[in-house]
């Protein structure tokens, strides 16, 4: 090594002495074409030493390393090692990567619709599928030694988030957990939670970026850096300086140039451009590409945050004659493209656009995103890597693990669209999708850039690169299978233990730390209080309680003669009829009115219509009459009023100053019936206990009394402050209790909620957001007598979530009408059930996908199915189309395994080859 050539004997005898303590990591660093950073030293030194390790780093730091270490040491130490990832793709990714170094016949891959060698010593799984195993007791976990969590940041994720800690609690402790995560503000406090449940666990943290990141901004057809000279986001300098020239070209352009685009574009108070100011226009997505490419930027992945955005994107490059690749490297492209998709169909090749997909592909653009078929997608990531594609635009989805480092990241706006309202994309996610810029050992530096647009203030951006605080927040919650399984394994309390043990109540617990504090601190300012309200003649405390309970009394004597004044207010305008004369007691309609119209309304209180004296029109409501209305005499009207008209106004308030009525004085009139607090008798019962009480003869009684109030202040507070307390400790364990309750009542538990009953072992098994409902349906016998198409339509309202642009009315197949309709009332029936328990809702089921989905069972074409879909107003890509496919073979295929042997379950099984086919099953076994 290098190093040593220089090193003194000493340090040379140091690092032999090193080395002899760490032989399995020497023989794998001398395994690599690079030098180890010190932060993946001490990593997997830590590792070796036989600790946990969670390393948190920024993307592209060379995380990975770390994870394939403890591959490593389970090969050379006989053990078993499972590298679970969040998402297929990524276990397709590593499976790979782990075949082309060890050989396939050491490796395996489990992602739930493939399975490759699953026995082998080395496993690359998703989580969800190492969380099946644990609940299941699997034998394939006999000799486990290492589990690599891989982007273990997905904890935090609404809705998966919660199978990473059900793992973390339930791995043996003696199974060494390599945690591998993006960079988090509160990595030691995540570090300290796996102390506590899983033994000793070192934490290393590096915010350092192997490729240093330039921000830039492009404004027009210029690219401007967005610091000052020799700054990058990446420097722990927090008092970043933004660049002047980048400020005054911002500026002038704002002054100078009305927007393109939005409401500002209208004219703005302040900083109007001149009548005949030029619309400024950002740059087209060609002009973004060419300026990259000219100032040799490429690879580039463009954001775009949407995936009509993102194919639109690779559409006006096709049109424009945009050509990024050689043809030598065209050739290549034809090459790869013809080896991974020579499986498609050849039928289905026109409605996937397979042809102008590969012309694309073969200029050198692409685009990557939810919607595409996964072959397509594969695709453009090998080629990406491969650097046959020079510009991918692509949704957010990207940044979520997949390996795909570019030189330049380009985010096109600041806002995205969550699936709810357009919202500001926060620091963490700033973060995450500019981290792909730099590509180690290719790049010597990466750059981010934001395209500039009208309204966009460069602080902004500023504050989104520099910030460093993404906290980690656990979404762990306890669900119906989590449930059955917990009592079925440990029983009740120890479920309820574990429970406790988790880093949601880790967290909740640590965020009562302050009341707690301050509920201390109250404590003793309420002993101070006590004290300084003592009376030498008695208890003041019990004086002070006398004195509250009459005020109180006396507020609710009070609302209740308002309550009744408005009541009999109410009543007397319902009693008014047109042509009266009413006084208007108080206000700016104080004065004598006509009533033009009663107003009255079966549901509500009258709103009758008057003219006043002064000429004024309009409906009076309850709350104008403090007291009730009598009619102090009659005018004429004519058969038809118009009050919009002056001089049918006019004329209105002359006829009522003809009629010689006055009107009463302000506030007078009838008064309404209230109640005399000195008739109330338990309000005279308190009054004759405070003046009997020895406290009310003392001469400081006013002293004592401010003091009391103080201590009676307080004493709420800290009376609201423990509830809090109470309400969030414990909280896992009490709504873990609330779903036993639940189950027990349905019968999946017995009666004490400790025992699981056979329907219980179903619901074991059932892993889905809808696991309770789908075992409902089991038990009730909804989907029985279905045929397998029926089946999997109706099976794919548990899965299927439309988007919310889609049409409300989906159309149901006719044959599974019937059991449509049942299930629905199943989950009506549930989500009763929840309020009643205070859960969390059920899912609805949507049957968006059951017509799609049918169709493809029965037999049909892809293009009959997705051409008929769009014909009923529903957008399904070619990509969802498999995704959701493949979502309802997996809840097929845990039926079939469920109910093995049962009419059903080979009913599900037929289902599952009747959709397992074509472009469904192509990458998958």
């Amino acid at each position: 090594m290098a190093e040593s050539l220089s090193s003194t004997p000493a340090a040379a005898y140091a690092a032999s002495r090193h080395r002899e303590s760490q032989p399995r990591l020497t023989e794998f660093a001398g395994e690599l074409s690079f030098e180890l950073d010190p932060f993946q030293r001490q990593a997997c030194a830590a590792l070796e030493a036989d600790h946990g390790v969670l390393l948190c780093a920024p993307t592209g730091a060379g995380k990975t390393v770390v994870g394939e270490f403890a591959v490593h040491l389970a090969l050379a130490t006989g053990r078993k090692c499972f590298y679970t990832t969040p998402i297929k793709a990524l276990s397709n990714q590593k499976y790979a990567d782990l075949c082309a170094r060890y050989g396939t016949e050491s490796i395996g891959l489990l992602t739930g619709d493939t399975s490759i060698n699953s026995h082998a010593q080395i496993v690359v799984m998703t989580t969800e599928v190492l969380r099946n195993m644990l609940y299941a007791g699997s034998s394939t976990l006999d000799g486990l030694g290492y589990v690599v969590m891989d982007e273990i940041h997905y904890l935090a994720d609404r809705f998966r988030g919660a199978v990473w800690e059900e793992v973390i609690l339930h791995l043996p402790r003696y199974v060494r957990v390599v945690g591998l995560s993006a960079t988090v503000s509160n990595a030691e406090e995540f570090g300290e939670w796996l102390v506590a449940v899983r033994g000793d666990t070192t934490v290393v943290v590096d915010e350092h970026r192997p490729v240093p990141l330039w921000q830039q901004m492009l404004v027009g057809n210029r690219l401007l850096d967005l610091f000052g000279q020799d700054q990058t986001a990446s420097d722990s300098n927090t008092d970043l300086k933004i660049n002047p020239l980048l400020l005054r070209r911002t500026q002038e352009i704002t002054r100078t140039h009305a927007p393109a685009y939005g409401p500002r574009a209208r004219g703005r108070r302040r900083g109007r451009p001149p009548p005949r100011a030029s619309r400024f226009r950002p740059p087209s997505r060609v002009d973004v590409v060419d300026r990259l490419d000219s100032a040799g930027l490429l690879p580039a992945i463009v954001f775009v945050f949407s995936r009509i955005g993102c194919d639109a994107a690779v559409g006006q490059c096709v049109r424009s004659g945009l050509r990024l690749n050689t043809p030598e490297e065209v050739d290549q492209v034809r090459q790869i493209v013809d080896e991974r998709t020579r499986d498609l169909p050849e039928g289905d090749l026109g409605v996937l656009g397979f042809w102008e997909w590969r012309e694309a592909l073969e200029r050198g653009v692409a685009a990557h995103h939810a919607g595409l078929l996964p072959a397509f997608k594969e695709t453009v990531e090998e080629l990406f890597v491969r650097g046959l594609v020079k510009v991918v635009f692509a949704t957010e989805t990207l940044a979520l693990g997949i390996n795909m480092p570019a030189r330049t990241v380009v985010l096109e706006r600041l806002v995205k669209y969550n699936g709810e309202a357009h919202v500001d994309l926060t620091p963490g996610e700033y973060t995450q999708l500019t981290g792909r810029a730099g590509r180690r050992g290719i790049d010597v530096e990466g750059y981010a850039v934001v395209v500039w647009q009208p309204g966009m203030d460069p602080k902004q951006v500023a504050g989104l690169a520099s910030t460093r605080t993404y906290p980690l927040r656990s979404s762990f919650r306890p669900g119906y299978n989590m449930a059955v399984n917990l009592v079925d394994r440990v029983g009740a309390q120890q479920a309820r233990d574990l429970l406790e043990q988790s880093f949601a109540q880790f967290q909740a617990d640590r965020s009562v730390v302050g009341v707690a504090k301050r509920i201390k601190r109250n404590d003793e300012a309420l002993a101070g209080y006590q004290d300084a309200m003592t009376c030498h003649l008695g208890d003041f405390a019990e004086y002070a309680d006398l004195r509250k309970k009459i005020s109180e009394r006396e507020k609710v004597l009070a609302k209740q003669n308002n309550r009744s004044r408005r009541a009999e207010a109410a009543e007397s305008l319902r009693n008014l009829r047109k042509g009266d004369v009413i006084a208007v007691p108080s206000g700016r309609r104080a004065g004598l009115a006509v009533v033009i119209d009663p107003g009255l309304d079966a549901t509500d209180d009258p709103r009758p219509l008057v003219v006043t004296e002064d000429r004024w029109s309009g409906r009076l409501t309850v709350a104008d009459f403090p007291a009730p209305v009598t009619s102090l005499g009659k005018v004429k009207l004519p058969k038809q009023v118009d009050t919009r008209s002056p001089k049918s106004r006019r004329d209105l308030a002359s006829s009522l100053r003809n009629t010689g009525i006055t009107a009463p004085g302000r506030g007078g009139g009838r008064r309404g019936r209230a109640s005399d607090p000195h008739d109330d008798p338990e309000l005279a019962t308190l009054r004759r206990a405070l003046r009997a009480h020895p406290c009310h003869g003392c001469a400081d009684r006013e002293s004592h009394a401010r003091w009391a109030e103080r201590y009676q202040r307080l004493r709420a507070e800290t009376n609201q402050l423990e509830r809090k307390v109470a309400s969030t400790t414990h909280s896992l364990a009490r709504s873990f209790d609330r779903i036993r309750r639940l189950l027990a009542e349905r019968g999946y538990l017995d009666e004490s909620g400790d025992q699981v009953t056979a329907h219980g072992r179903t619901l074991t098994r059932l892993y889905s957001e809808s696991d309770l409902l789908a075992a409902e349906c089991i038990q009730r016998g909804h989907w029985a007598d279905l045929r397998p198409p029926e089946l999997a339509a109706v099976v794919s309202t548990l899965v299927f979530e439309a988007r919310r642009d889609s049409p409300s009315e989906p159309r149901i197949p006719e044959p599974i009408t019937q059991a449509w309709l049942a299930t629905s009332a199943l989950w009506s029936e549930l989500e009763a059930d929840e309020r009643r328990h205070k859960l969390e809702r059920s899912r609805e089921p949507d049957a968006g996908f059951a017509w799609p989905v049918y169709r493809w069972a029965r037999g049909e074409s892809l293009e009959r199915v997705l051409t008929s879909a769009e014909a009923n107003g529903q957008e399904i890509s070619a990509g969802d189309f498999v995704r959701w496919c493949r979502q309802v073979i997996d809840l097929l295929d845990q039926l079939r395994d469920v109910l093995a042997g049962e009419e059903l379950g080979e009913t599900a099984a037929a289902a599952v080859r009747a959709l397992r086919r074509g472009v469904v099953a192509l990458g998958a076994t």
